[in-house]
């Protein structure tokens, strides 16, 4: 721009040497004073533009050999129009020009990155694990990526124009709202229909936009069949343990029934006749068998293969799980779990069923209390990691009974500490009671994993 400024002035200069060798020559040069500031327009500003005018004017009525005759005034009148007329066109036009390029770069520039991020979108889709659907306003699918054709399983056929509601019925009668100001954000489970009539469930998270054609649903959807087999099968398992334990705990109480007549028998074996007597001895064979029997399942310990649990990630799907349950009775939830803990050996779900059953205890207690609050720590101690839950709640009557089978002082069946403290202890731990000025404090203690010790160097 300096060396643009520099050739204006210089044309100027130029010019006006040649228009006073006019003088000797009889040549007007008048008219060449706008070649430099068509130049001028190009790089400089309205105000710079104007004032090379003026100079222009000034030296064209100086060097022109009219000065101070008359009509004067009226001469630099029209030449002030005309050269600054000329001048402020010629700017607007070279302005209107910059604008119009730099309008066409920055449209390029717009289209190159739209162009990149429709291809990172396309990229996106077609490489998303997660099955992608975009439905119109009659639901119909409009796109679908590979994902959802191996989720529906196509073969060779196209989603792209078929009704979502042939593969997923509760997305057809969602409606769309009419304001684009308005977005619908929501999830839903639901039942899915492959291509070949397969019934499988789903999880969907949808959404609604607005395009030239009218409102669009999009879908993104997760086949949880291997999820839902997962959850039945642990399920399953966990049901069989607690049922093994529950078995136990009836083969204890039929084993001290049976210890019971066993006394009994043998007491009235000092009877005369009666031990001769062929229906008392088969009572006497019956109640050995039945206390063999449940001496026998009772010595069958729990076939679970222990295994190594980080405590601070089930102590986060606990929290996970309770802490919305407790903020509806307006209870607080403290945590105090140091930044490191060894991991301890137990069973991962197991013990967070462990874990789930305190805490309801401890939300049941203290539902009613004004001081609602309940407190789960951890430490460790030795080679075990001790976990806590203290609450406010009022506290247990007879700490005696708490874990005894068929206690039903919560109302269910009296089970769920019996089952739990035989689950930990079936991990070497221990499930127990301590007593504190107000509430109740449960703690399950667990073994920590032994770190194993670094070779001492040769």
């Amino acid at each position: 721009q300096s060396q643009l400024r520099m050739l204006v002035w210089g044309m100027i200069a130029a010019l006006a040497a040649a228009d006073w060798a006019r003088l000797a020559g009889g040549i007007p040069w008048s008219t060449f004073y706008l070649a430099p500031l068509l130049v001028a327009a190009v790089t400089l500003s309205r105000r710079e533009v104007l004032l090379l005018a003026g100079v222009c004017v000034a030296l064209s009525e100086a060097l022109g050999g009219r000065a101070w005759q008359a009509g004067f005034p009226f001469r630099v009148l029209i030449a002030a129009a005309a050269f600054g007329g000329v001048s402020l066109f010629a700017f607007e036009l070279t302005a209107r020009r910059k604008r119009r390029l730099a309008l066409d770069r920055l449209i390029e520039e717009e289209r190159a990155l739209r162009k990149d991020a429709e291809n990172q979108l396309r990229v996106l889709t077609e490489t998303s694990p997660a099955a992608i659907l975009m439905i119109d306003g009659e639901g119909i699918i409009r796109l679908a990526n590979q994902a959802a054709h191996e989720m529906l399983r196509a073969g060779g056929k196209s989603l792209t124009g078929e009704p979502i509601k042939q593969f997923f019925a509760p997305l057809a009668n969602i409606p769309l709202p009419d304001n684009p100001e308005r977005i619908l954000r929501t999830t839903l489970e639901c039942k899915g229909r492959r291509y070949n009539g397969e019934v499988f469930p789903a999880h969907v998270w949808i959404s609604s936009s607005r395009a030239e054609s009218g409102p669009m649903l999009a879908a993104v959807i997760l086949d949880t069949s291997e999820e839902l087999r997962d959850r039945q099968a642990m399920g399953f398992d966990q049901l069989m343990r607690s049922s093994s334990i529950l078995f136990r705990a009836v083969s204890h109480e039929i084993r001290n029934i049976c210890a019971a007549i066993t006394v009994v028998h043998a007491n009235l074996k000092r009877v005369p006749g009666l031990e001769e007597n062929e229906d008392f001895k088969a009572l006497g064979t019956l109640v050995d068998g039945l206390g063999r029997l449940a001496s026998s399942e009772l010595r069958q310990s729990l076939q679970r293969a222990a295994e190594q649990v980080n405590l601070h990630e089930v102590l986060e799907e606990l929290r996970i799980v309770i802490e919305p349950s407790f903020a509806e009775e307006d209870a607080t939830v403290r945590w105090m779990i140091p930044e490191e803990l060894p991991p301890v050996v137990a069973d991962r779900h197991g013990l967070l069923h462990v874990f789930m059953n305190l805490a309801r205890n401890s939300q049941r207690a203290i539902r009613g209390c004004a001081d609602r609050r309940l407190i789960i720590g951890a430490s460790v101690e030795g080679d075990r990691v001790v976990v806590r839950f203290s609450d406010s709640g009022c506290g247990v009557a007879r700490p005696d009974l708490l874990f005894q089978p068929f206690q039903q002082s919560s109302g269910g069946a009296g089970l769920g500490l019996y089952l739990s403290r035989a689950l930990v202890r079936s991990y070497a731990g221990d499930l127990t009671f301590e007593p504190q000025a107000y509430g109740a404090c449960f703690t399950v203690t667990l073994p920590a994993v032994k770190r194993e010790a670094k070779a001492a160097p040769a």
